[in-house]
């Protein structure tokens, strides 16, 4: 017997529960009629407007937090891709009926995410718990002093929430220090010898997620150059300095190292001596302009992408080995080497660029491939803001990415 097909859209509607889906603007894309009974709105009153439009805290309340709670919730599922359980709300509602007057309501909301097939949030699902009639019953039955009890955990929430938005208020300082140490450290965009290289760094969103990656260029003598990226497990103004010192130790090491191999090998040396150096990745390819040679090496970290002038992608993930600090120091690290042409292009990048929760490294691989090939034809500089326009989800990042370019 074949299986009935199932409406899905007359599903949502009859759901027992208040659920709204939302798109990332925070606009009412469509509400299930439970929904609009117990929020006393229709439908026509919600889709297509903004939600605290419709549901603004209540202006008579001076301590009033729901919708700026709300707001927050939601906007950490956007960044980070995660359901969000928010705690019981006090969130008051203007009578439909009496204009100007707000009925004092209580909520339980949980706040979810739905991807694209990009995996990026397109919608928002909010669904909430009216539990205003069992605050006021709980009242009645258990009397005064249940009454009293309530309003004393009710004002608790509140001082916690303070808290809370007083620990973000710190993030986000420690974001702003973190973000001008990793700008002072990482080098300025120029020429290395007479070649130029395209260079981008973006933090991922959010007051923590911040400062693990770096990217350098080293100018060697005759006609090469070392282009290597790298990325510092952690967060914050702790993983910054780590990223500086090792970026520093790799330069130094690459300028008299005999290959990225060893120059690696030296850096997995030095990082055991630092706390919170452990696990880093880093790829390094050296370019030699004269023999038309990528020689390259990575300890743990997504592959380099040479872009042939045909459009083919090659991926330099010959010379793979584990991340600093998780290998035997007295084994040599591998090394390999490719050949280029004049007009192929080299893209090295940390994991923000491509990786993505619930999918696999592979798919991401492939979309940076399709990506080059569409775009072959822009300069180095122009790719490099499109491979972050189309790579990137457009909430922004939950992972830092840095990025480098080079036509060679």
């Amino acid at each position: 017997m074949a299986e009935a097909e199932i409406d899905y859209a007359a599903v949502f509607r009859a759901l027992p529960g208040m659920v709204a889906l939302l798109t990332p603007e925070l606009v009412y894309a469509d509400v299930n009629d439970e929904f609009a009974r117990l929020s006393g709105r229709t439908r026509e009153q919600l889709l297509g407007r903004y939600l605290f439009d419709v549901f603004p805290d209540n202006p008579n309340d001076a301590a009033a937090t729901g919708a700026r709670n709300l707001q927050a919730s939601l906007g950490r599922v956007l960044a980070t891709g995660e359901r969000d359980t928010m705690a019981l709300q006090r969130y008051d509602v203007e009578s439909m009926e009496r204009p100007g007057e707000w009925e004092e309501r209580y909520w339980s909301p949980v706040n979810a995410p739905i991807f694209d097939a990009d995996n990026r949030v397109k919608l928002l699902v909010h669904r909430v718990e009216e539990v205003t009639e069992l605050i006021r019953a709980r009242g009645g039955q258990q009397g005064s002093r249940a009454r009293v009890l309530e309003a004393e955990l009710y004002t608790r929430a509140r001082e916690l929430q303070e808290v809370n938005e007083r620990l973000r208020e710190a993030h986000a300082r420690e974001r702003e220090v973190a973000l001008a140490l990793q700008e002072a450290m990482l080098p300025a965009p120029g020429p290395v010898g007479h070649h130029r290289a395209a260079v981008r760094y973006r933090p991922a969103v959010g007051s923590l997620n911040v400062c693990g990656d770096w990217y350098d260029l080293v100018d060697l003598p005759g006609d090469r150059i070392c282009v290597a990226v790298g990325d510092v497990v952690g967060h914050g103004l702790r993983a910054a300095c780590v990223m500086g010192l090792l970026r520093s130790a790799l330069s130094a090491a690459s300028r008299v190292a005999d290959g990225p191999a060893k120059a690696l090998e030296v850096l997995g040396l030095y990082a055991s001596s630092i706390e919170g150096a452990e696990n880093t990745t880093v790829a390094e390819t050296c370019i030699d302009w004269d023999s038309h040679t990528l020689t390259y090496s990575s300890a743990g970290h997504p592959p380099p992408a040479l872009l042939r002038s045909d459009g083919t992608v090659e991926f330099l993930d010959q010379a793979t080995d584990p991340p600093l600090g998780a290998r035997a120091e007295d084994v040599d690290r591998p090394q390999a080497t490719a050949a280029f042409t004049e007009g192929d292009i080299l893209v090295l990048y940390t994991d923000g660029l491509i990786e993505r929760r619930r999918e696999d490294i592979d798919a991401g691989l492939a979309r940076l491939a399709a990506s080059l090939t569409r775009h072959r034809a822009a300069d180095t500089e122009g790719l490099a803001d499109t491979l972050l326009l189309e790579l990137l989800p457009a909430a922004g990042a939950t992972d830092d990415t840095a990025l480098v370019i080079v036509r060679l």
